[in-house]
């Protein structure tokens, strides 16, 4: 089972834009509507962590250093999303889609879509 690297909230922001589009220069990534507000020099730091973690990978192209996602995003949401329900629901699916049913405002679509779906999950 491949390892993921554990991605802080800040580096799922710089994580999203590459896997929106990339390549892409610090430059390009600090413009990014997600980015906005973020000051230059967090970008740098984020962007140095997540080559540390091999989240990222980088080419340099005369001047300017481009990024590229060494991680697909859907492994990542999936790894994150394990850890999460590990660490407050114990692993356990049904609490936490109980919690989520309890204290969230599901609208009459969105309760018919989650029945649709687990109508349809293979057992």
């Amino acid at each position: 089972m491949k390892t993921h690297p554990r991605i802080s909230e800040s580096e799922w922001a710089v994580m999203k834009v590459l896997w929106a589009r990339s390549p892409a220069t610090a430059g390009e990534i600090v413009e990014a509507p997600a980015i906005k507000g973020m000051h230059p020099q967090m970008v740098k730091t984020l962007l140095n962590r997540l080559i540390k973690k091999k989240a990222l990978g980088f080419k340099k192209e005369g001047r300017a250093y481009l990024y590229f996602p060494r991680v697909k995003q859907a492994e990542c949401v999936t790894a994150t999303s394990e850890s999460f329900l590990d660490r407050v629901f114990g692993g356990s699916l049904k609490p936490m889609v109980a919690h989520f049913i309890r204290h969230e405002k599901l609208s009459a679509t969105e309760i018919a879509e989650l029945r649709q779906l687990l109508d349809k999950k293979p057992d």
